[in-house]
């Protein structure tokens, strides 16, 4: 069994990192949805260029692109700490998405919302501090 590791800055850097790429990602999927948010699919054409749209749109092969990164940072940071500290630790995105809609797409997000989104953070701040302070033995 491998000797446990603390969350480091520099590990809790590249998890932000990933945080980061995720909103990005989910912003492009987004932005690719919009442009079919009218289509219905009734049919195999239907089916077919509703693909074909979504796949010569750029903010698809952007979020790609963002995921792909994403998966190389992530697999990255799989081996260097335990799973049950990287995964609470990377929920920034719980905050900074919605953040993104609101901004960027003007959805409203209720107040229970926010209190759970508040809650996530909490979560994230006492698994980064238990990690930290037992020298990843949390």
């Amino acid at each position: 069994m491998r000797k446990k590791r603390p969350l480091t800055l520099f590990l809790f850097f590249l998890i932000l990192s990933t945080d980061a790429l995720e909103t990005v990602a989910q912003f492009c999927f987004k932005k690719t949805a919009l442009v079919q948010h009218s289509t219905i699919i009734a049919s195999l054409p239907d089916a077919l260029h509703f693909v074909f749209v979504s796949a010569v749109n750029p903010f698809l092969w952007f979020a790609l692109f963002a995921l792909a990164i994403y998966f190389c940072l992530w697999i990255t940071i799989l081996s260097k700490i335990d799973l049950s500290v990287a995964m609470p630790v990377a929920s920034f995105s719980y905050i900074t998405i919605p953040l993104i809609s609101i901004i960027f797409f003007g959805e409203k997000i209720p107040v229970l919302r926010w209190m759970g989104i508040g809650f996530i953070l909490l979560g994230v701040i006492l698994v980064s501090l238990s990690s930290h302070r037992q020298g990843g033995e949390a």
